[in-house]
């Protein structure tokens, strides 16, 4: 996640056109305390380097929050040392509370697929290793067919086969504090923001 020289948390090469919803949006949502508002939904996503996927989500209309952390694995309560060895099966994960009827699972969706290569497998830009493999968790049996729509929807946009996974949410473990709006807060000073985070939003017309 700290390579530099030419990092990218999203290799276009395969993908053809864009999708994207018209979503509105709003300043960053970075606090994720609160009650959380009747009738919202969960999903966790695998994107490559949960930094990247959690600036985008943030900043999305109906988002309540956005919390970085891990899931998929078989190590209870993993640390990003662990997980940085590639041995636990954990992929790095951002699990998104948001209001479906502000913003729908499709359109959660519809940004999963374009901030990043979902035809990479194990890779996104300089990042490699299983834990930044392209994974959607869903939370109930109607966000699972709407994943598979979305998926089966978004491959005319690639020339290669989407590698994405797509499984039962698990035990979410959440990350370790400076892992928690990342961006927000180290966009001035951090190299991985000013060189892969930021151009990610501004191709995405995000604010930086």
């Amino acid at each position: 996640m700290f390579l530099i020289g030419g990092a990218s948390c999203q290799d276009s090469s395969s993908q053809k056109s864009s999708n994207l919803p018209k979503t509105k949006m709003k300043e960053f949502a970075t606090d994720a305390k609160g009650a959380i508002p009747e009738g919202s939904e969960t999903i966790s996503l695998g994107a490559g380097c949960f930094w990247c996927v959690e600036a985008v989500y943030q900043q999305l209309e109906g988002v309540h929050s956005v919390v970085s952390g891990y899931m998929g694995g078989h190590v209870p309560n993993p640390t990003y040392e662990q997980i940085c060895q590639k041995n636990t099966g954990h992929v790095e994960v951002v699990q998104v509370v948001f209001d479906p009827k502000t913003i729908p699972a499709a359109d959660i969706l519809a940004w999963f697929w374009e901030l990043h290569d979902p035809t990479s497998k194990d890779q996104q830009g300089a990042d490699k290793g299983p834990q930044y493999r392209s994974a959607v968790f869903y939370h109930s049996e109607e966000q699972k067919k709407v994943t598979e729509a979305s998926m089966k929807a978004a491959q005319k946009l690639f020339t290669k086969p989407i590698v994405t996974e797509v499984r039962k949410a698990e035990k979410f473990w959440v990350a370790e504090d400076y892992h928690q709006n990342f961006y927000f807060l180290n966009k001035k000073r951090n190299g991985y923001c000013r060189v892969v985070i930021q151009p990610k939003l501004l191709k995405l017309k995000l604010k930086d």
